[in-house]
């Protein structure tokens, strides 16, 4: 019987409550309002950070699962869990929405109540997609998500907010079809699995269907579903080509809309590969790792040198996106432990990093009214704290040793290295690239002479900016020196991951006493819908 309790539901839905007491304050009570959303996201935070003695260091598998049935005809269930490499994803979400609350503190000041609602239902989304084990349940909290999002960019964004949103919403519906597609298709193939008897959307029995043999996928059909589900969620990185929606989407969008999307929505994509593309269909997965890797060490050159050229610092950091992503996905497919584990921490470090940078570019517009770096220049002077701030988050997202972008791009490298020496040399230059646009972005901005007058006069970081930049700050430093705290639950399902895409190959780094990959039991061949009954039935507690 599942013992998991009710934590996962409450992660999800305590937003919505938030949400829902907002909606009946007055829509000019607006202390009210911010504080109200302020209280529900700190809470929800906390009770995040319950989750993580739920999953023990060197354990494989899900952990406090919830499982309830919902829809019966199709066969839709409410299924939830979590493991190492959606754990800290969660927490990722449930830190950056108060952040993300306190920097709109004073600049959103019409439809106030609407605004704070749209990023609680925001983080219901989100938080649900990491933790759904339901192909129709994920699709569900992935479309839910897409809503707010764009409501924050259409409603609250800037002049072309409307155009930003719009692309937003065709370029990541584009991609949901094709992943539809793929989830019904799964669906009709667990149907003639088991004769009919037993079709089902549950992700772990999908995956032992597939594992043991029961669903047999010929080699044209396994590269249809991973194409299929990979162009959604190549979208949502967005991987080069697919990326051009992203810098208009980030210039429009209002400061807390961007640090949202750089630092929770942008890893929705990567998650899914890790959750569902190399699971599902590892031999697919293994013969397009090859293309897969082009397409990011070009997105990592790429996104460098395009953000080198900005003349908009919002747009420089939102190409920077780009070229950081790169790295997560060609270590997902490198399929080797340490670069997996690599794009895991890469995901966090880079929604900490690029988060605060958005976060600096939205205070000097809140000031300025611009992101033209030509508008700026020797800001170091009337604005000291800022300026020190805004260095430190670029050091970290430029990969400075002690601090979190050199932990992920590290294993990333070095875990690519040992499989393909060739992929992991062009994928450097992306480092040196990203110090080279950050570096001499941050001399534009802040140091030599000041010449704009309006410059002279610029107010430092106020109490509560302070507050927000110093929180960041204090993260970026743990996770740069305390990094054993995450990989540590993350190594084992990372290595669960890879078994699942090359069961045969063995790892220098396996994290120790890993449990056995779904399937992997000596009665694989045991009938496939008998196998299904029994999973099914031990998840409502009746066996």
């Amino acid at each position: 019987m599942l013992s998991g309790g009710h934590l996962l539901s409450v992660l999800i839905f305590f937003p919505a409550v938030g949400a829902l007491a907002l909606l009946l304050l007055r829509g000019d009570d607006h202390k009210f309002i911010r504080i109200i959303a302020l209280i529900v996201s700190l809470a929800e935070f906390l009770f995040s950070l319950l989750m993580i003695r739920a999953v023990p260091i060197g354990a494989a598998g899900y952990h406090l699962e919830e499982y309830l049935k919902w829809i019966n005809q199709p066969p839709i269930n409410y299924h939830l869990g979590v493991d190492g490499i959606s754990l800290f994803l969660v927490i990722l979400t449930t830190f950056l929405t108060p952040i993300s609350i306190l920097a709109s503190w004073k600049s959103i000041e019409h439809r106030v109540k609407e605004f704070f609602v749209m990023l609680l239902m925001l983080e219901v989304g989100v938080v649900g997609v990491f933790l759904s084990l339901d192909l129709f349940l994920f699709f569900l909290f992935w479309e839910v998500m897409l809503i707010p999002m764009a409501l924050l960019i259409g409603v609250w964004g800037h002049e072309r907010r409307v155009y930003a949103a719009v692309k937003f919403i065709l370029y990541t519906m584009a991609g949901s079809i094709f992943m539809l597609i793929g989830i019904i298709w799964l669906y009709n193939a667990t149907l003639v699995a088991t004769n009919g008897a037993a079709g089902t959307f549950d992700l772990p029995t999908i995956q032992l269907l597939l594992q043991n043999g029961s669903i047999a996928l010929s080699s044209r059909s396994e590269m249809l579903l991973f194409l299929a589900f990979f162009a959604a969620f190549a979208i949502k990185v967005p991987l080069f080509p697919l990326h051009t929606w992203l810098p208009d989407a980030h210039v429009e969008a209002p400061t807390a809309g961007s640090v949202m999307l750089a630092g929770v929505l942008l890893k929705l994509g990567t998650y899914g590969m890790i959750r569902f593309c190399l699971p599902l269909f590892p031999g697919a997965s293994r013969r397009a790792a090859g293309w897969v890797a082009v397409l990011a060490i070009i997105g990592v050159i790429y996104g460098a040198l395009v953000a080198m050229v900005q003349p908009n610092l919002k747009k420089l950091v939102a190409y920077s996106s780009v070229s950081h992503l790169g790295f997560v996905v060609l270590g997902i497919f490198a399929f080797h432990n340490i670069s997996m584990q690599g794009a895991v921490y890469q995901m966090l470090a880079h929604g900490i990093s690029t988060g605060a940078l958005f976060l600096l570019v939205g205070m000097l517009y809140d000031r300025r009214h611009t992101f033209e770096i030509s508008e700026y220049g020797g800001l170091a002077t009337p604005m000291p704290k800022l300026a020190a701030f805004f260095l430190f988050v670029a050091l970290s997202s430029l990969g400075l040793p002690m601090l979190n972008g050199f932990v992920g791009e590290y294993l990333v490298l070095l875990g690519t290295y040992q499989r393909h020496w060739q992929w992991a040399t062009w994928a450097a230059l992306g480092v040196i690239l990203s110090a080279c646009y950050l570096l001499w972005s941050y001399q534009r901005v802040f140091f030599g002479e000041i010449t704009r007058e309006k410059n002279r006069t610029l107010p430092d970081a106020s109490a509560r900016e302070k507050w927000i930049l110093a929180t960041m700050a204090v993260v970026t430093l743990w996770m740069g020196i305390g990094s054993t705290f995450i990989t540590a639950r993350t190594a084992a399902a990372s290595q669960d991951v890879i078994d699942q895409v090359e069961p045969q190959r063995p790892y220098e780094a396996a994290a120790p006493n890993l449990a056995s990959p779904i399937g992997s039991k000596p009665q694989a061949k045991r009938d496939s819908s008998s196998a299904v009954k029994a999973l099914s039935t031990e998840r409502l507690g009746t066996r």
